[in-house]
């Protein structure tokens, strides 16, 4: 029997939602309410009420392959960090490719998604919709997939903060947020340091009189460039590092990682260190931040306070006079207005989802939500794996447990993070075990052991280069026969893009390594000869020297204790 499916949402959830739905058997339906697919990557002029919306100049903080498609890799002229308008072109490419588009209806809306009453038992859904001429119509699914994303209903905390009402400027959520033009020659206060808001605070920056980057606990700051050049997650985001972080203290792991980031830039000095330390919650993705601090046109500042008329108050007691306009980067709601409240939150309000997907009220997992997860990996590899674990549930190939123990699992997931993400608990995940987590359930995880017996090189690549998303296509159904050539071949889609002229090779150094050791040594003996150092008094010196950092790297916590 075929099932039908509908998918909510024509972004790169809905997208990859019909292609599983395809690769199953199954009939897709898409709705999508606006008129051309994208989703959050679709940049508008103006925010839709209901819709997401991103700023003109956004850029991916994930690479382009990490973030890929696992059997449609991003063309290899594509840059590693891709504007939003050139992933909007990817997903048009992936969408013509598969032969996407005939399944979807635009400015098609849904209304409400019910259970079938008489029919519980089967799994099927009322779909209930409208059209662009405001004409609604039922439908009946086997299944239904919701990927409408949860950044459409933001969160601004303005009537929450004392003398709201004397501010004479004004204020916007990150939601309303297009370009700095409005605030060219003003004095702006950011509120929030997430992504969005270090992106939109430099970016104002440029154009304003003064910015004030207002943060509650600070954050720990990374560029989207690490050694060599490199993309940052195409060296972070693999499995040996993983096993290094199970293996090795935790407190030795953020000694580390703190200490080589504050050899960059002193995040205490920088006012951005934050009271957590580095592995305990996410990072911050932001190439330019400490740069605008450096040159004076950025400053941080403590949580906001309270306003006094065009002045705001800060925790510390600080006083910002002269503000014209403030911006919220506080968040958004997930909100789904189709869905019965009791289907997918629990008695505090709070989402209650099985593997961050199934509602764990249901007889059948016939109704999934994808993408509503927070993790320090991009997002798009995850929802391509939930779509296919779901469709294979609708399908009746894959079983979820009883609603007892789906119960236990999120009450398990939501006390391990509650107190590094206390507002982001249940929804958040650690990238890698779960997209193994997820493939186990598809069939299709990764076998290590056959891998090394089968194809040594091969496991190696998997194993310590990039966890990519051609490792979930190796194994099990889906499995794609360009899997093994598109691992092979990702660091040179990564260099294509930066090779755009001939760089001359130069030549090696013909001096010999006795003679470099020579001519270091007699650097050293001529230094000290000119500064008039004896050796044993430059020797204690560094001894001191060094003792006296380990003694202040202790004292302010940073140095493990051994």
């Amino acid at each position: 029997m075929v099932r039908r499916v509908a998918v909510i949402g024509a972004g790169s959830g809905g997208l990859v939602s019909i292609k599983c739905c395809l690769d199953e058997g199954q009939e897709p339906v898409c709705f999508e309410s606006s008129d051309d697919i994208g989703g959050l990557w679709r940049f508008k002029e103006r925010p839709e009420p209901e819709h997401s919306s991103i700023y003109r100049s956004l850029v991916s903080n994930t690479s382009k392959e990490m973030m890929c498609f696992s059997d449609f890799p991003m063309p290899a002229d594509y840059p590693n960090y891709l504007h939003n308008a050139q992933l909007l072109q990817y997903y048009q490419l992936y969408a013509q490719h598969f032969d996407l588009l005939k399944y979807i209806q635009f400015q098609t809306t849904v209304r409400s998604v019910r259970q079938r009453p008489d029919l519980s038992y089967s799994g099927q859904w009322e779909v209930v919709t409208e059209n662009r001429d405001g004409l609604e119509e039922s439908h009946v699914f086997d299944g239904v997939l919701v990927s409408s994303g949860h950044y459409t209903h933001p969160v601004t905390p303005m009537d929450n903060i004392k003398g709201a009402k004397t501010f004479p400027g004004k204020y916007y959520h990150s939601w309303e947020y297009k370009d700095p033009e409005p605030f060219r020659g003003k004095r702006v206060v950011i509120v929030g340091i997430g992504n969005s808001g270090c992106d939109i605070a430099v970016e104002i920056s440029r154009t304003a009189e003064k910015t004030f980057l207002s943060t509650r606990k600070g954050g720990w700051i990374l560029g989207r460039m690490s050694d060599k050049g490199l993309p940052l997650d195409m060296l972070m985001i693999n499995r040996w590092s993983l096993l290094m972080q199970r293996l090795l203290p935790k407190v030795l792991l953020n000694w580390v990682t703190e200490r080589r980031l504050n050899n960059k830039y002193d995040h205490r000095l920088y006012s951005l260190q934050p009271k957590h330390r580095f592995f305990d919650r996410r990072p911050i993705v932001n190439d330019d931040l400490p740069g605008r601090i450096l040159y004076g046109a950025l400053a941080m500042k403590s949580n906001m306070l309270e306003f006094r008329g065009s002045s705001v108050v800060f925790e510390d007691q600080s006083v910002e006079e002269n503000i014209d306009a403030v911006v919220f980067c506080t968040g958004y709601s997930p909100t789904f207005s189709f869905l019965p409240s009791s289907l997918v939150t629990g008695r505090q309000g709070e989402i209650r989802l099985y593997k961050h997907m199934f509602p764990p009220s249901l007889e059948r997992p016939t109704l999934a939500l994808l993408g509503l997860i927070q993790t320090s990996g991009p997002i798009m590899p995850c929802m391509e794996l939930q779509a296919r674990w779901a469709t294979r549930a609708i399908a009746g190939l894959s079983q979820v447990p009883s609603e007892r123990k789906m119960n236990e699992v999120i009450d398990a997931e939501m006390q391990r993070y509650t107190e590094s993400y206390p507002s982001h608990a249940t929804v958040q995940v650690q990238y890698i075990p779960y997209l193994d987590d997820l493939a186990q359930e598809v069939g299709a995880r990764p076998n290590f052991l056959s891998l090394l017996f089968r194809d040594p090189s091969l496991s190696l690549k998997v194993l310590l280069g990039p966890c990519t998303p051609y490792q979930f296509r190796l194994f099990g159904p889906g499995q794609w026969k360009g899997a093994r050539q598109a691992i092979c071949t990702q660091w040179d889609r990564v260099t294509q893009p930066m090779r755009t002229r001939p760089v001359p090779r130069l030549n090696p150094s013909s001096m010999s390594g006795w003679w470099l050791a020579l001519s270091s040594g007699l650097t050293v003996v001529l230094a000290i000869l000119a500064f008039q150092i004896k050796l044993p008094d430059l020797f204690d010196n560094l001894s001191e020297a060094f003792g006296g950092v380990l003694d202040d790297l202790w004292k302010d916590g940073i140095a493990p204790v051994v």
